[in-house]
């Protein structure tokens, strides 16, 4: 059944790469008459008064996009609720219980919300302090240069107060992606993805506007470690690229480093007991390990930011977001397909994506609470196999974090589909050996382990957090498969 998946993934992932014209490019933004916007302005409506045109279609990111247009992202879409991912996928309410992410975790809207986004979610999900403002507000660097290692730990209201009252909620905005004397694209972010480039060796002085397209959106879409000391206080925010180069930041690495010091474990899950890491949003991670539009040379801002006419003059679209929800008029650069011809191509990869990721979620899942098991039996004074315990246990941190990356990361393996489907069957091996010797370290220990392990979903799909959410079974995603 899995080399069935790997095969048609494959496939798919040829008929991406052979439909991108040789050598194609966007349409090309006219030339903008620049002026000069006075240093340290941050406000985009001052930026506005320049540039209008780009300025209201940024304030459109906080309008609800259209609805009907994507099969497995409807969170703010006109008329549509919000969506929960514990809703949709139940088992993540299994393995996140414990912190923030196993209480609320719904899909974000628009740039503009960024902010009031975290405001609005369940309280656990910001404990870590300011650093959860890093990828949020546009005033993270001034912040953390003027508050050093105290921006990390300082609890997050604390500093968000800091900023101009007006301006608190304030979401990513022209600053954190253009210089403000010539409106060249820029990375503000050097103490997080400017320490990373360094890390893989890439010379941010030598880089291309095409190459800031993308780089610009990884400043925030990507995946980061929020480090702890002893008191579990935050002590920085690191993208964990050690070891990986530029066009290959791998599962493997991530989860190395990770795996490489206890200042990495963010949290302690409860099913398990374990002290684990997270994995957050890996979109440049999985898009940038040679992806078919990546080997072609397409940028982010290509696909999300496609060339529209306003006012007789061709400049980026700055409303942000899917090209399904934009008609695909991105894709229409570079592919001669009809676009309903392409939401097909791309309904069909999201479509295997889900089938496995479900797969390789549930038999996680499964995994958990047989070591919650295991460990049960341990307390009652019985002895386990702690070797094999110690091999089921690797296993299983292996799967969990594979399962993490492709459910952060939001393009339901569009993004790279061949990627996608390998981390996936990885996670379901990984899962099935930890399973194989949980049962085995069971049966030694003289348990009876029932066929099919009862997963007591309704116990963490309810009740969560601090607003006791409860389940919403209209929202959950059943895989595709069993249609």
């Amino acid at each position: 059944m899995q080399t069935k998946y790997v095969s048609r993934f494959t496939v798919l992932a040829i008929l991406a790469a052979t439909a991108i014209w040789s050598g194609c490019s966007p349409k090309k933004v006219e030339p903008l008459k620049t002026v000069a916007i006075e240093d340290g302005t941050i406000d985009p409506a001052e930026w506005g008064k320049v540039y209008p045109t780009q300025y209201e279609l940024w304030k459109q990111t906080g309008e609800p996009t259209p609805a009907g247009k994507s099969k497995y992202k409807k969170g703010y879409d006109v008329g549509e609720d919000r969506r929960d991912k514990l809703d949709e996928y139940p088992f993540l309410a299994l393995l996140y219980n414990g912190w923030g992410f196993g209480s609320e975790y719904r899909e974000p809207r628009g740039h503009y919300f960024m902010v009031q986004d975290q405001l609005e979610v369940d309280p656990g999900r910001v404990k870590a302090g300011g650093s959860c403002l890093t990828c949020k507000t546009p005033y993270a660097p001034a912040l953390e240069q003027q508050m050093g290692k105290a921006y990390f730990s300082t609890p997050y209201k604390e500093v968000l107060a800091k900023l101009p009252k007006d301006q608190q909620t304030l979401g990513v905005s022209c600053i954190d992606c253009h210089d403000n004397r010539g409106m060249a694209l820029k990375i503000s972010r050097g103490f997080t993805l400017g320490k990373a480039l360094k890390v893989i060796g890439v010379d941010e002085a030598k880089l291309t506007t095409q190459e800031k397209r993308t780089l610009v959106c990884a400043q925030c879409h990507v995946s980061y470690i929020i480090s702890k000391d002893k008191e579990m206080h935050s002590t920085d925010v690191v993208f964990p690229w050690q070891g990986s180069k530029a066009g290959n930041i791998s599962i493997e690495n991530i989860i190395t480093q990770i795996k490489s010091s206890p200042a990495n474990a963010e949290w302690t899950q409860s099913v398990t007991g374990f002290k684990l890491g997270f994995i957050r949003h890996p979109e440049y991670e999985l898009f940038s390990n040679n992806s078919p539009h990546w080997v072609n040379g397409v940028s982010c801002a290509d696909c999300h930011m496609p060339t529209v006419t306003r006012d007789g003059q061709k400049i980026s679209d700055h409303r942000i977001m899917s090209p399904l929800k934009n008609d695909l008029v991105a894709c229409a650069a570079c592919h001669d397909e009809k676009p309903q011809a392409l939401r097909d191509k791309i309904f069909a990869i999201q479509d295997n994506t889900m089938i496995v990721y479900l797969k390789a979620g549930y038999a996680t899942a499964t995994d958990a609470k047989l070591f919650e098991m295991a460990n049960k039996v341990e307390a009652t004074g019985k002895k386990i196999d702690k070797a094999l315990y110690a091999e089921a246990k690797e296993h299983y941190e292996q799967a969990i974090y594979r399962v993490i990356f492709i459910g952060a990361e939001n393009s339901n393996g569009f993004h790279n589909p061949k990627e996608t489907m390998r981390v996936l069957t990885d996670a379901l091996k990984h899962a099935a050996s930890a399973e194989a010797q949980l049962r085995k370290l069971l049966a030694q220990a003289g348990e009876k382990v029932p066929e099919k392990i009862d997963l007591e979903l309704s116990k963490y799909t309810n009740n969560r957090g601090a607003k006791k959410i409860m389940f919403r079974p209209e929202h959950e995603i059943k895989s595709p498969e069993a249609k």
